[in-house]
């Protein structure tokens, strides 16, 4: 299963490739800082999943997420946020959010998720 890791904070990125990496059936593909750069490989890589945020520089999570299920094969998308609002999860399920995760109380659900979408593949 390629995954790809959009988010601005290198922190974030690193803890999610640690924890990933622990998955033979992974392959993390990618990694980006900011939606532009995030839309550009995405479209190149055909990743199966993406852990995208909410807030980065050059147009934000939800814009990239609107892009990203504009596609007719879209990857999952598992939304991983600081800013867990209920306003935010209900526009990131309405543009077609997988998933949704607070990073401060929800990080290992990330876990969780990919353990059950690997059984699925």
């Amino acid at each position: 299963m390629k995954v790809f890791i959009a988010d601005d904070a290198e922190v974030v990125r690193e803890r999610l490739v640690n924890l990933l990496s622990e998955f033979d059936e992974i392959e993390i593909v990618g990694q980006a800082e900011d939606a532009r750069e995030a839309l550009e490989s995405i479209s190149k890589l055909k990743p199966d999943v993406v852990i995208l945020d909410i807030r980065m520089p050059g147009g934000g999570g939800i814009n990239a997420l609107q892009a990203i299920k504009k596609n007719e094969l879209a990857p999952i998308v598992i939304i991983l946020t600081n800013y867990p609002y209920s306003q935010y999860r209900k526009k990131c399920l309405e543009e077609g959010a997988d998933y949704f995760f607070d990073k401060s109380s929800q990080f290992e659900k990330i876990t969780e998720v990919l353990k059950q979408l690997i059984k699925d593949f």
